[in-house]
């Protein structure tokens, strides 16, 4: 199989968007170093290596590592994702939101000023409790906090915030100047940057025998086969046949061609595990920072991932989220509507009303596939790989974002070159769907 990278150079927009992408990557894996004022990070790092197997390690996956010594960027993405799923469902149930949707670039651009505002005070409000939390920690006697008090909270809070914000503006600054959608690649970056360490400890946990070489072997081969049951699943697509008709205009004939609408299994990628994870991190990560108050620590308990209450919530998200960002990104009427007005028709099907509920029906059917299939990928997995004290990056969810995100990225890559007349990544064909 002969590869095609070698044309990206060759088209200088391309090259120059990647590097803009890497270098902006670089800067936040950088940030991820820089520590919040007033934190020890030795300790804080101690404390954090106390609590494996709880849900503030699968925060800490999505924050890139930030949350494990407290840096600037310990927040992450995860209040902006947060914000956006706040904003998408007012823009379905709140007429003024609904009437901004409909109002285009103008409406998109109000809409994403009031996402950049609540992510704001989410970041206020979750900052302020993880600080006033670190207050509480101890780690043999030492205290993570240097000097406890409103200065530390309120330097935290300003410093956390900040860089989520910053985060915010890094990713849409990929997505607007470089390749692939940016919050996406920033969550992407964070963990494959810790990859290659999560390999090495589950290795020397084989070697120490604190994981047996069975519960290693079907840790490895559990990777396999999420890997490729995903690869399978996002390249799947249901393929609607299009007809257009015939039309002779003075000598010429034009139309009469058949082609096809494809249809993805999973049309809403990885954002629903995403979202999910999102909405249960949020509550759940501030309750383990608070771990002698009662409720809190019921609360932390309960929404552990060996935890029943967390699996059966986290599928119900995911399912909720499938079904509601692909209505989002797709609406049968619209496309029935833009056949009906290029002559276009599904054979066997009146155009109009018939085709939007006939696209409507296919697509129900297969958003119930891919939510049954982001669900058993995102909690099987995860439940399989906790009881082998195995990294949490080896999870349905981690493994999912990774390879979701490499192949959209891919795919943006690969219509650049053929848009410019070059072979694609692949040379003996295209990143094709399934039929």
């Amino acid at each position: 199989m002969n590869y095609g990278f070698g044309n990206i150079t060759k088209v200088p927009e391309l090259w120059n968007r990647i590097l803009f992408t890497l270098a902006m990557l670089l800067v936040y894996r950088l940030g991820i170093h820089i520590p919040t004022p007033g934190i020890d990070s030795a300790i804080m790092k101690e404390w954090f290596d106390q609590q494996q197997g709880t849900l503030l390690g699968m925060f800490d996956m999505f924050s890139g590592g930030g949350l494990r010594g407290l840096s600037i960027f310990a927040l992450g993405v995860m209040p902006y994702i947060s914000a956006s799923i706040i904003v998408q469902l007012l823009c379905m149930i709140y007429p003024p939101f609904e009437q901004l949707q409909k109002e285009g670039a103008a409406g998109k651009h109000k809409l994403t000023v009031y996402t950049r505002y609540l992510t704001v005070f989410l970041c206020l409000i979750q900052s302020y409790f993880m600080a006033f939390g670190v207050e509480q920690m101890t780690v043999a006697g030492q205290s993570v906090v240097l000097m406890p008090g409103w200065g530390f909270r309120l330097v935290a809070m300003t410093t956390m915030t900040t860089g989520t914000c910053f985060l915010m503006w890094l990713g849409e600054q990929i997505t607007e100047r470089g390749i692939g959608n940016g919050i996406s690649l920033i969550i992407f970056a964070g963990i494959v940057a810790r990859l290659p360490l999560a390999i090495f400890n589950t290795f020397r946990l084989a070697r120490t025998g604190e994981m047996s070489i069975i519960a290693l072997i079907l840790v490895i081969a559990l990777v396999a086969i999420v890997v490729a049951g995903i690869v399978y699943f996002e390249t799947s697509q249901r393929r609607v046949p299009i007809q257009y008709p015939k039309q002779i205009r003075g000598r010429k004939v034009y139309g009469g061609q058949s082609t096809h609408l494809p249809l993805k299994i999973n049309i809403s990628g990885v954002i629903p595990p995403i979202f999910a994870s999102s909405i249960i991190v949020f509550p759940a990560t501030i309750a383990q920072f608070f771990p002698d108050v009662a409720v809190m620590k019921t609360l932390a308990n309960a929404f552990s991932p060996r935890g029943i209450w967390y699996n059966v919530i986290y599928v119900i998200a995911i399912i909720f989220f499938t079904y509601f960002y692909t209505a989002v990104i797709f609406n049968p009427l619209d496309v029935a509507e833009n056949l009906k007005k290029n002559g276009g028709y599904i054979p066997g099907i009146r155009p109009g009303k018939a085709t939007a509920d006939y696209l409507d029906r296919v697509l129900s059917r297969l958003t119930f596939i891919g939510a049954i299939y982001l669900s058993v990928v995102c909690v099987l997995p995860m439940i399989l790989i906790s009881w082998t004290n195995a990294p949490f990056y080896f999870g349905g969810t981690s493994l999912l974002i990774v390879i979701g995100v490499s192949l959209d990225t891919m795919s943006q890559i690969e219509s650049h070159l053929i848009s410019r007349q070059y072979d694609g990544l692949l040379k003996s064909g295209r990143i094709r769907g399934r039929r």
